[in-house]
């Protein structure tokens, strides 16, 4: 007999195909939103990672609805389109979606300081991670300074699209559930 989690209250069924293709596409739109063109020198390189905002907060609230195919395969697409090794940011993607899988029960029913806090550690294990994939494609020490930077814009653009992201899930996925 298998030991079931109590501690996690079972997420309702969504009978609506846009409320279950809506976490993929969410994620989707961030992540053309990380790779849209600004005419600013050097905005690219500290772009917020708005891809992977949206991969915490679905894993947390709504993990049936993004499944690791389609994770996949907007990773791969946002590789191809910025110039990224191919698969570098795929992989950080679903492991990043395997790490709060893992610890979702913690952060189910918790406040939004506790959310953000795991979140931070999750963005700046992602950043790292990230800095030492370039260092090693590149066999150099790349200045550091850059992905600190964009870990920061990271972390203080993450309430506001955690906000627009849990407007969007009660509108469109738990008012039709």
């Amino acid at each position: 007999m298998a030991l079931r989690v109590t501690s996690i209250p079972a997420l309702p069924r969504v009978n609506n195909g846009i409320g279950r293709a809506w976490p993929l596409f969410t994620t989707l739109v961030m992540a053309v939103l990380t790779m849209l063109p600004v005419r600013i020198p050097g905005y690219a390189a500290l772009t917020p990672a708005f891809t992977l905002m949206a991969v915490y907060h679905w894993t947390i609230y709504r993990p049936d609805l993004l499944p690791s195919t389609g994770l996949f395969a907007i990773g791969l697409v946002e590789d191809l389109l910025t110039g990224a090794p191919v698969g570098a940011g795929t992989l950080v993607l679903l492991i990043a979606r395997a790490g709060v899988l893992r610890y979702r029960r913690l952060f189910v029913n918790r406040g939004f300081p506790f959310v953000w806090a795991g979140f931070t550690l999750l963005a700046a294990a992602v950043m790292g991670m990230l800095w030492a994939f370039n260092c090693l494609i590149m066999l150099d020490l790349i200045d550091i300074r850059a992905t600190v930077f964009r870990l920061v814009l990271t972390v203080a653009a993450f309430p506001a699209a955690s906000f627009a992201l849990g407007r969007s899930q009660r509108v469109l996925i738990d008012a039709h559930a």
